[in-house]
């Protein structure tokens, strides 16, 4: 019997079933092992040695493989077609042959574009061996990311505490994102005018034009500036009728349709149209491809869904073409098939488009069989598979000239009507931004040239100019691949990293850097510029496409590089290890004041923008003599303090201040009064965490009594006499009727609350804490309890499949942690971004097993000793 090894159980119950009992075919889940996680996992003083391990989860299935190979005569490696596949057969066989598993057993590499019977049985006919290029370009690819990464990073950590990391992709990313939101805050908007003017043809008939040209001259964009120069337009305009038709133009135009998809189109069109993020796009897209049961049989229903390229192989053009033909008729069909060429920089053009194995198989014909998200995707591929290869759209446009009857004044009215649908029957594309669109889409009526129009409302509008657009995650995914950063099939995971490290969140769909982000695009261009360059990062794709294409020796490339980043002299004849470039890099950049103030200078039209008033943004709003800047904590972060400190002590969160921070309250230390009873002052104060109350300033090693501001008590509203309530607490309410014990009343990190014989109960709000009396909280204690902060009760748990291990149900539900898979007493957490309403079985045996071995290798939760009478708590579940 012959071994197969591909990815994914689901691929590998599918692929069984095509080869027969001949052959076993088991899954990897994946990398059996990456670069150990530490310092020294990639050697430059050694020509860059690689350190790898095997990760826990990959134990089982190598375990599973180990014991298949017995009696096996050869191994065929079967992953994914493109350069992270080629790694992982790499790694299998590496990882085998290292332990001595593989003895005299024939090892092979196989590759398939799509997981259909006739696409399998003839890889299977045409096995090669492991591509070296390939393998030692994803090599080079990794030991630059871990280079820079764990260079970066710990240079960030030691000059700006508080930030998380740096990559060589994602930083670039990041950049992008925060110059464009520097070119929205620096945008002056510009006002103009423009006038349309109602009118009707002799026949009744009603349309819109607007003025071209005003006293004889054509208009440009902002000669209308402001509202007396177009009260004087409709002042032309009402003066000069009669308008007559002047001349007509028609030209017949003809749209083409797009390209099948890429992995970086099929991004941005799902994003605009159906509203996934790249990761769920591509999750489904990979559930597309591994295949849907239809007629009882696993069926792939498109193509590998990481690849650069646009072409469609000739079955697949021939095929659309007569479905075309049959669909919708023969003037449908182009007379000639389309060939297609793709325009991104970088591009790897090893395999074909992303379309539909069969694209007879239409979208209403697999519907029952998807659920709505991958039927949605489906139909997205076949219809932009189908549109490629239909004939061009026809339109006639039409462009009237309406003059005034001394010439002075002329209106353009324009329109379009489609002649022939063509591809647009089944496909129109998206845009990011429609109001970049011109809308010359409606129909004009009949007119003559000499006809008399007469004129009805005349309509001055104001504009001004907008600024450019935040990126949407198509429009991002598209400007990476514009600039040639990165590869498509890793663009979901570099924006993921960026919102789970804070650097940016999503708005309306649309990214908005994060002040922490900020800080760390304005330290990367202010000391390491060139590697935060476009054109730099691109070359250095281009290089590894060179190594890819046996053009280029990876280590060559690897030396070029860490011998610039890590200022590695010309003279040394070794290069520097990670640790020792780290220590250069940093001593490089002067003190973490010169560093600051070089930052501050680079941020301070963002934290300190100009009011207009000629006031400075910088002076402190406390002690008026200190100058605002950036500062840090390693504990909490980069935050906005007085450089006066410690005689000032005003602070505030590190964000542009707005009319909030304005007040009184939330610009450093407020006065409220005298306590009476101590004759200390209670102010209001602004610290890293937020606003406090304090009283008086403590005595020399003792801290002043201080309590946080409740969220539902306003800056602005705080007074005397609730600050010292507040300064108070914890108070006594009175003794419980049943018990005799006291209940408390007090304000604690999740609010306010009584407590009574060691148990709490929340209270609704800061009101109620201050004023409840002894009947109200005994009334409150007595109430059963609601749950996590009146949490809405805990979803129902779904039935996802028997284990098939010991056939035992595995459920999935939501819990106080999130959303879970549940198999006896195991939870496991599901990814981020993931729900419970698509997990399926495979992927829930893949998450319980792998929590199964972190519990086992020491990672799980702690358990009660024994003489507890608790039961533990789950780990990760509900």
């Amino acid at each position: 019997m012959d071994l197969v090894i591909v990815e994914s159980p689901a691929k590998a119950k599918t692929i069984n079933k095509y080869l027969g009992s001949e052959y076993k075919v088991l899954a990897s889940f994946g990398h059996v092992r990456d670069l150990i996680e530490k310092d020294g996992a990639v050697e430059p003083d050694r020509d860059f040695d690689m350190h790898w391990e095997v990760g826990d989860r990959a134990k089982r299935p190598l375990g599973e493989i180990t014991k298949a190979l017995k009696g096996a005569k050869r191994l065929y490696l079967a992953t994914d077609p493109d350069r992270e596949g080629e790694a992982i057969s790499w790694h299998l066989r590496e990882v085998l042959a290292e332990a001595k598993r593989l003895g005299k057993v024939d090892v092979k590499r196989v590759v398939f574009n799509e997981i259909t019977k006739t696409a399998i049985l003839e890889a299977m006919k045409h096995p090669r061996d492991i591509d070296s290029d390939l393998v030692e370009a994803y090599l080079a690819r990794r030991a630059l990311d871990f280079l820079v990464g764990f260079t970066l990073s710990p240079v960030l950590w030691r000059r700006m505490p508080g930030s998380r990391s740096a990559g060589r992709v994602q930083s670039v990313a990041l950049r992008i994102i925060c110059e464009r939101e520097t070119e929205i805050e620096s945008f002056k908007p510009q006002e103009y005018w423009t006038v349309d003017v109602d009118l009707r043809t002799p026949a009744g008939q009603t349309f819109t034009a607007r003025l071209t040209h005003f006293d004889g001259k054509k208009l440009e964009k902002f000669d209308l500036g402001n509202e007396d120069a177009a009260k004087r337009a409709v002042a032309a305009i009402n003066a000069g009728d009669p308008f007559t038709v002047a001349s007509i133009e028609k030209k017949r135009t003809r749209r083409n349709p797009l390209p099948p998809f890429t992995t970086s189109t099929l991004q941005q069109e799902a994003s605009r149209k159906l509203g996934f993020g790249a990761s769920r796009t591509m999750r489904l897209a990979q559930q597309l491809y591994e295949g849907a049961d239809i007629g009882g049989e696993t069926v792939g229903l498109i193509t590998y869904m990481r690849t650069d390229s646009v072409t469609l192989s000739q079955e697949a053009i021939a095929a659309a073409r007569q479905l075309i033909a049959k669909q919708f008729g023969p003037n449908f069909v182009p007379e000639s098939p389309r060939a297609w060429k793709t325009q991104a920089k970088n591009a790897q053009e090893a395999h074909e488009a992303i379309r539909p194995t069969d694209l007879t198989r239409r979208p209403e014909d697999v519907a029952d069989h998807l659920d709505n998200d991958q039927r949605r995707l489906y139909e997205l591929i076949w219809r932009r598979t189908i549109a490629s290869e239909m004939e061009s759209a026809q339109l006639d446009q039409t462009a009237v000239d309406i003059s005034s009857a001394d010439r002075k004044v002329v209106l353009r009215a324009t329109g379009s009507v489609i002649v022939f649908e063509g591809f647009l029957a089944v496909y129109r594309e998206d845009i990011d931004d429609p109001s970049d669109a011109e809308d010359d889409s409606k129909l004009l009526p009949a007119m003559a040239e000499g006809d008399k129009t007469a004129r009805d409302t005349v309509k001055p509008e104001q504009h001004f100019t907008q600024p450019p657009p935040r990126y949407s995650e198509a429009s991002l995914v598209k400007r990476l691949e514009e600039l040639g950063i990165g590869r498509p099939s890793t663009y979901a995971s570099i924006i993921e990293v960026l919102q789970d490290r804070g650097y940016v969140r999503l708005d309306k769909r649309r990214f908005i850097p994060e002040d922490r982000g900020r800080l760390v695009v304005a330290f990367l261009e202010a000391f390491f510029h060139r590697y935060v360059e476009y054109d730099f990062t691109a070359k250095l794709e281009d290089q590894l496409d060179d190594i890819s294409g046996g053009r280029a020796n990876w280590k060559n490339v690897l030396r070029e590089f860490w011998k610039s980043f890590s200022k590695t002299p010309d003279r040394a004849r070794v290069m520097p290890p990670v640790k020792e470039a780290v220590k250069i890099l940093i001593e490089g950049l002067g003190s973490i004041r010169e560093v600051i103030d070089v930052v501050n200078e680079r941020l301070r039209p963002h934290f300190f923008p100009e009011a207009g008033d000629g006031k400075d943004p910088r002076q402190c709003p406390v002690c008026s003599e200190g100058q605002l800047g950036i500062k840090f904590s390693r504990t909490s972060g980069a935050f906005i303090g007085c450089s006066r400190y410690p005689e000032c002590k005003y602070t505030r969160s590190l964000s542009v201040a707005n009319g909030d921070e304005a007040s009184a309250a939330m610009q450093g230390t407020r006065t409220l009064g005298v306590d009476p009873a101590s004759g200390e002052m209670v102010s209001l104060r602004k610290g890293p965490f937020g606003l406090y109350l304090q009283l008086g300033e403590g005595a020399e090693g003792i801290k002043p009594k201080r309590v946080s501001l409740p969220r539902d008590i306003a800056p602005d509203a705080i007074t005397l006499d609730v600050a010292l309530k507040l300064l108070a607490l914890p108070r006594e309410v009175g003794l419980h009727p049943e018990t005799g014990e006291m209940i408390y009343a007090g304000l604690g990190r999740f609010g306010p609350y009584l407590k009574h014989a060691g148990k709490y109960k929340s209270l609704e709000n800061t009101q109620d804490l201050l004023t409840v009396g002894n009947n109200r909280a005994v009334e409150i204690l007595a109430q059963p309890n609601r749950g996590r902060r009146n949490a809405a009760p805990a979803t129902p748990q779904k039935e996802i499949g028997p284990h098939p291990d010991d056939g035992k149900m595995i459920t999935a539900g939501v819990g106080r942690y999130g959303p879970y898979v549940k198999h006896g007493k195991t939870y496991a957490n599901l990814p981020k971004g993931r729900g419970i309403e698509d997990v399926t079985l495979d992927e829930a045996v893949e998450w319980i097993n792998a929590r199964n071995e972190k519990i086992a290798s020491g990672g799980g939760p702690k358990r009660r000793a024994k003489g507890k009478k608790k039961a533990p708590a789950p780990a990760d579940g509900d």
